[in-house]
């Protein structure tokens, strides 16, 4: 009896990436009668399959470094293909880096025929609708009511429509990357893979490899082949961020692959012909790099052929109380924060800084707020010490103080809501509340009757 037909799926294709002959006869004996399998020997073999077959599930066996570009290429598959991966040696470290780059099982040698039977069913009876899957409009995602970040928007999604390569530029946190994945699944190749690589966080002598991949015995530690990001990108989109941090070595060979398609992996007798869009991103100044030689100018306009320059923070106030606002909606979600709404005075602060960070820098202020203010509603003194503080000149020197015209209050408001924080902070207690404002307790009592305080 063959225990695999006890696996309620129809029409599945299983991709099997071993060169274990063993495994192969393995998997024949507990798959699905209505099942096909596919077989390759090698990880570029098995990704060239995958992109013509379209499999249900994929089997690989391989260490960590071997199969990572492989569940790195799973992960931005729309929908995400799911991955048993069998590994050499039985290594807790070996487990967790496989489980973490995104396999939903790991097993190890010598795997039995149980084992494999179990794994295989539990990945196929599960529903293709529990598996996560990107939004319709991902531009829906970037929060904004700002004029200016409409028109980016909406230009986004104008060239979202062709295969143009497009180049964002903008300060670092102001959501370079979210507009490149928006541009991806709006795009004609969205069914393809988002491949992303940030060129100032891999070492110059190892970015070349990483971009263009490398066969095995091309170097010394090059004990497997490995392909690159844009042979991983293929029918997809490759999103090189920082590009102003590549090497001019590497920037040489990039504009090859932009000029002709073709790209050389490291040890390889002959060029390979990859299909995949280009979307580059920079926090940098380029014209000035290449006035400095550090950036090619032929590859700036092979990059530059549309180029979206992303608004700072500073210069779209109006967005920062919606962005606010989304970020602590998800916060109550995840961790109950208390947090319901945002007083005036606290939004003008906000409004007011000058947010060199951007939106990363608000998201870190909302993480803060949610540690730090138990109440429904953010007041000033909720806000970190940096929001609270502005800089203005004073003669010749900077001085940061606070300025309560901008707060856009009265003098009976601000009278108030000083009152107010005296006794909160002073936990009701009248005579310790009037010390604090350096009133007398006399007075403190009727300037709380005259605003009815209590």
């Amino acid at each position: 009896m063959n225990p695999g037909k006890d696996c309620a799926v129809d029409s599945t294709t299983i991709l099997l990436i071993s060169e274990n002959t063993d495994t192969i006869r393995l998997l024949d004996t507990i798959a699905p009668a209505s099942s096909s399998i596919l077989t390759a020997s090698t990880i570029v073999e098995g990704i060239r399959l995958w992109r013509t077959a379209g499999p249900t599930v994929v089997i690989c066996e391989g260490t960590p470094p071997s199969v990572m570009p492989l569940l790195d290429l799973a992960r931005h598959t729309v929908p995400p293909i799911p991955i048993l991966v069998i590994g050499e040696r039985q290594s807790v470290k070996d487990a967790v880096d496989i489980m973490r780059g995104g396999a939903v099982d790991y097993l190890t040698k010598p795997v039995s025929r149980e084992d494999l039977h179990t794994a295989v069913t539990r990945i196929l009876s599960q529903p293709l609708a529990n598996l996560p899957s990107p939004p319709q409009d991902r531009f829906a995602q970037i929060v904004s009511v700002s004029p200016q970040m409409n028109l980016i928007k909406q230009l986004a999604k104008e060239v979202a429509a062709t295969d143009a390569t497009v180049l964002i530029t903008g300060e670092s946190g102001t959501g370079k990357e979210l507009f490149a994945q928006a541009i991806h699944a709006a795009s004609p190749r969205a069914r393809g893979p988002l491949i992303a690589l940030n060129c100032a966080g891999i070492p110059e002598q190892l970015l070349e490899a990483e971009l263009f991949g490398y066969q095995q015995g091309a170097f010394t530690d090059a004990k497997h082949s490995k392909p690159g990001r844009f042979q991983l990108a293929e029918g997809g989109t490759l999103f090189l961020d920082e590009i102003g941090e590549m090497s001019a070595t590497a920037q040489a060979k990039l504009l090859r692959v932009l000029e002709d398609h073709v790209v050389d992996p490291l040890g390889a007798t002959r060029s390979r012909k990859v299909s995949i869009r280009v979307i580059a991103a920079t926090n940098e100044d380029l014209p000035a790099h290449i006035k400095a030689g550090r950036f090619r100018l032929d590859l700036y306009y092979r990059l530059n052929v549309y180029q979206l320059r992303i608004p700072p923070l500073r210069e779209r106030p109006e967005d920062i109380e919606a962005i606010l606002m989304v970020f602590l909606e998800r916060a109550r979600r995840e961790r109950g924060c208390p947090i319901r709404a945002i007083a005036p005075e606290a939004l003008a602060l906000l409004k007011r800084h000058d947010w060199p960070g951007n939106v990363r820098e608000l998201h870190n202020v909302v993480e803060w707020l949610t540690i730090t203010c138990k109440h429904p509603t953010i007041r000033p003194e909720h806000l970190p010490p940096s929001i609270r503080a502005m800089p203005v000149q004073s003669g010749s020197r900077s001085e940061f103080t606070h300025s309560l015209l901008d707060l856009g209050m009265s003098l009976e408001e601000l009278e108030k809501r000083l009152l107010e924080e005296a006794l909160e902070r002073a936990a009701g207690n009248v005579s310790e509340a009037a010390r604090l404002l350096k009133i007398s307790r006399n007075t403190l009592r009727y300037r709380m009757a005259k605003h009815r305080l209590r």
